[in-house]
């Protein structure tokens, strides 16, 4: 069994270090601090560095002018991501690229060159109506117009990230025959109205609802399975920036029980600290190993028992509750500077919490996993 990583999904890891190296979590204000959002929009130009370094068409095909990798190559660059809070929608402009080139046909050849050149942003309406229901359900598709040329969408998302900078949202929507569709909607188009919400990590999100809205024929994705992919393809992805968070602020955590002195030795030397690490450690490669688990079916569609749903849900298990005990550990460990807003541990905590709860807590997924074994007895 071969566990490396292939020439190209290395060299994407080197460019996201060289882009990221730039970023301090400290750039905007902190979400202790700040009623309300942090910032009104995303970190523009730290997405104008990633479009320069090829980073935004890293999922994009060669024949859109893209590299052509895949989800492995993506939670990669989400993992660095992760490490500096970077604030940028690359996990929804990625899956979104990813399932466009997979599924989408006519939107595909306009769209995937200006999402590559980071001229059209997209992000993806994941949550559902409350954020505990099935998003596809929140939202009515009905083709309407001579010949079915266009589809009318009625109904409200939740909780949609980056909305408010975002020049499409992606939709998932159910037909009356219980299909499920995607509808690539511009924000300003006739019809949906955004409303704040904000984030548990302080970023400003959008309740969007639609209300007669118009999506052209080749704006939608009707390809069986699309949004199944894409659903399973974001819940790896936001395994990968738990990750990626993580590794982090065990790395900060590290440094800091390293020099803290308390009774002439350093906290680091102590049996209760060094075991409280040592789980988190293993947290932490657990967090991996199911993630490029869950990556690499979703990449290669290869066979298995179960289906790789199972695979997604374990994963997030993991991640949400992994992330959870390593910036709880991380704190303890800090003590008070853990809760000084001068230091960015706090800021890694926020958008922990944010990540835990992401497409679904571990509870959800433990669930899901659960009805797979159910529906697949293991011989």
């Amino acid at each position: 069994m071969d566990f490396t990583f292939t020439e190209e999904q290395q060299a994407a890891v080197e460019a996201a270090r060289a882009v990221f190296t730039g970023v301090t979590p400290d750039s905007v204000p902190s979400p202790a601090l700040t009623r309300g959002a942090v910032a009104e929009d995303f970190d523009r130009a730290l997405w104008r560095r990633l479009a320069d370094a090829d980073l935004l068409s890293l999922t994009v095909a060669p024949e859109h002018g893209g590299a052509g990798l895949g989800p492995i190559a993506l939670c990669l660059v989400l993992r660095e991501s992760a490490r500096v809070l970077a604030r940028v929608p690359l996990l929804e402009a990625g899956g979104a690229a990813l399932v466009l080139g997979r599924y989408g046909g006519a939107a595909a050849d306009r769209l995937l060159p200006l999402i590559g050149r980071g001229e059209s942003v997209v992000t993806v309406a994941a949550n559902g109506r409350t954020g505990h229901d099935r998003a596809e359900l929140a939202v009515t598709a009905r083709p309407e117009g001579t010949g079915a040329h266009q589809w009318c969408l009625d109904g409200v998302q939740t909780a949609v990230p980056w909305a408010w900078g975002a020049d499409r949202i992606l939709i998932p929507a159910h037909t009356g025959e219980g299909r499920t569709v995607l509808a690539l909607v511009p924000r300003d188009r006739p019809g949906v109205t955004l409303a704040d919400q904000i984030s548990t990590n302080g970023e400003r999100y959008a309740e969007v609802r639609l209300d007669g809205v118009r999506a052209e024929d080749d704006e939608v994705i009707t390809a069986e399975g699309a949004w199944e992919w894409l659903r399973g393809l974001l819940t790896a992805g936001t395994c990968a920036l738990a990750l990626g968070l993580g590794e982090e602020v065990a790395r900060m955590t590290s440094e800091y029980a390293g020099k803290r002195v308390q009774f002439g030795h350093p906290i680091a030397t102590f049996q209760a600290v060094a075991v409280q690490a040592a789980d988190r450690y293993i947290d932490l490669r657990a967090m991996e190993a199911t993630l490029w688990q869950a990556a690499w079916r979703i990449e290669s569609g290869a066979d298995a028992a179960l289906p790789a749903a199972a695979d997604i849900a374990v994963a997030k298990v993991w991640a949400s509750e992994g992330v959870r005990r390593v910036v709880q550990t991380a704190q303890h460990l800090h003590g008070g500077l853990g809760a000084d807003t001068d230091y960015p541990l706090h800021r890694y905590h926020a958008w922990a919490k944010q990540l835990e709860l992401s497409l679904g807590p571990a509870a959800a997924h433990e669930e899901a996993l659960g009805d797979l074994l159910a529906a697949h007895p293991l011989g």
